[in-house]
């Protein structure tokens, strides 16, 4: 885990442990030795390993935390994933926040899969949103990779999509795209559309991508047909977006867009939830 996530452990464990841990300082020894399986309740995709095992090592850097699965694994119910050793007193003094990380991350991963296993063999990809938990998008959006999916731009800073304000404020979505196309000619532009008739005018302006808001199916099947009959346009990928459930996210990939952007995946995913059985050596 990268170094740049230790002020996130830190104020995560300051939340929890504040100026101590006053139940474990007053009642356990600081000799107490233990060894502690941290272990799925529900089975689920595993995200949040490394960032779990840097929280212990905050508390102890002599505590010694070993994992049995790999983030993107699958678990059954009642399966450990780690184990953590050393100081009982450490041990118990990081395992809330450790396991707040695991449960959440893990919980992302977990719903990703889902999404991805209903449209396996359609050719569709899963994408995910900036509807993220702030400060931990990084942390969130690897969980979605760990799950399947992909993941779109990482904030505002690394992709260009125009949207219905954009539009307004350009004066037109030609003069929006233009005016991007000039100053970063290296970068895909995608465009949000809400109809046919924006579907039509955006591929007419040279976009690399149409973000299909809110669309129904039937819309966005005769969006794909457009698209691959505009002449010239054939490399102008598809992305669905919005209203985007379990239940009806199949019958979208099978409209043959290419891409479906699901916020629900970090804004709307259940914990998995996670224990920890402690033995004393």
């Amino acid at each position: 885990m990268h170094e740049s996530f230790l002020p996130l452990v830190k104020y995560a464990l300051s939340e929890d442990v504040g100026t101590g841990d006053v139940t474990t300082l007053n009642a356990v020894p600081s000799n107490v030795g233990a060894r502690a399986a941290i272990v799925a309740k529900q089975p689920g995709v595993v995200s949040g390993i490394d960032i779990a095992a840097m929280t212990f090592r905050e508390v102890d850097a002599s505590l010694k935390f070993k994992s049995t699965v790999k983030d993107g694994q699958e678990v059954p119910a009642g399966a450990a994933i780690a184990t953590v050793s050393g100081s009982a007193a450490s041990v118990m003094t990081a395992e809330r926040t450790a396991l707040n990380f695991l449960m959440r991350l893990s919980g992302v991963a977990t719903l990703t899969r889902a999404y991805v296993n209903a449209i396996a063999g359609t050719g569709a990809t899963i994408l995910d949103t900036r509807k993220t938990t702030p400060g931990l998008r990084e942390l969130e959006k690897a969980a979605v990779a760990a799950g399947g999916g992909r993941n779109h731009r990482m904030g505002l800073y690394d992709a260009i999509l125009i949207k219905e304000n954009h539009i307004a404020a350009a004066g037109g979505l030609a003069k929006a795209v233009h005016a991007a196309r000039s100053t970063q000619p290296s970068m895909a532009i995608e465009v949000e559309v809400r109809d046919l008739d924006e579907a039509a005018y955006a591929l007419g302006t040279g976009v690399d991508r149409l973000l299909l808001d809110n669309m129904s199916p039937q819309s966005m099947k005769e969006a794909v047909a457009l698209r691959d009959q505009t002449a010239g346009e054939a490399g102008v990928s598809l992305e669905a977006s919005g209203g985007v459930t379990l239940d009806n996210v199949r019958e979208i990939a099978e409209t043959g867009v290419e891409f479906i952007s699901v916020g629900a995946l970090t804004h709307s995913a259940p914990t998995l939830d996670f224990s920890m059985l402690l033995e004393l050596n």
